[in-house]
C-alpha cells in the first residue's frame, strides 16, 4: 500500500478560527511546552494510506519519564494522555524517541 506524506500548511485550511489558534496560539503553546518539558514539536503533516488521511504530529521527546511529568501536571494531564495513548497505541504517529547510536546506547 503506499504512503503518501505531505507538509500539513494553515492556509489551505478552511476554518477561521482553526486557522486562527494554529498561528496564534499554538506556536505559543509549543514553545510553553518545549521550554518546561523539553518536548520540541518537530511537525505537523497529512498522511495518507490507500484512501484514508490522518494528519501526524511529530514531537521530539526528551526521554519516556516526560510522560509521567505531563501527567503530573493537571493543565497538561489531556495533553500527556493523548501523547501516551499515540506512543503506545496509534500506528501513524511518530515521536523521535530517546536518542539512540547505532550501539542501541544512550547518547544525552
Amino acid at each position: 500500500m503506499p504512503l503518501m506524506v505531505t507538509f500539513f500548511n494553515v492556509r489551505k485550511g478552511r476554518d477561521t478560527m482553526f486557522k486562527r489558534g494554529m498561528r496564534h496560539l499554538f506556536p505559543r503553546q509549543a514553545r510553553k511546552t518545549e521550554e518546561k518539558y523539553g518536548i520540541r514539536f518537530v511537525g505537523w503533516f497529512n498522511v495518507t494510506e490507500g484512501s484514508t488521511w490522518n494528519n501526524v504530529v511529530i514531537l521530539d521527546l526528551p526521554n519516556y519519564a516526560v510522560l509521567d511529568e505531563l501527567y503530573a501536571d493537571p493543565g497538561m494531564r489531556g495533553f500527556g494522555h493523548r501523547v501516551a495513548e499515540s506512543v503506545f497505541d496509534s500506528k501513524h504517529t511518530i515521536f523521535l524517541r530517546e536518542r539512540m547510536g547505532p550501539d542501541f546506547v544512550y547518547k544525552p
